[in-house]
């Protein structure tokens, strides 16, 4: 999957896409895309990876905790019952 570095505007490779959805891994090893050969792999944040339109990644893969809140509420809900 190609994403783009937000800070350089480069795209980058991402080499295991299982990094990239897991949001308790917090980078990715991926290459960058510019020029003829292919660039060695490098450690990416993904909070600096954007989609190649420009949008951010999902919450789900970089937020380990964006149900929490939702979780919570269950809880508490179940508990008024």
């Amino acid at each position: 999957m190609l994403l783009k570095d937000q800070d350089t505007g480069k795209l980058v490779e991402v080499l295991a896409l299982h990094d990239l959805y897991n949001p308790t891994h917090g980078t990715v090893v991926g290459r960058l895309h510019y020029g003829e050969e292919a660039q060695d792999p490098a450690h990416f944040e993904k909070g600096k990876l954007r989609f190649a339109s420009g949008e951010p990644l999902p919450r789900c893969w970089i937020d380990p905790h964006y149900r929490d809140a939702e979780v919570e509420a269950a809880r508490h809900h179940g508990q008024a019952a």
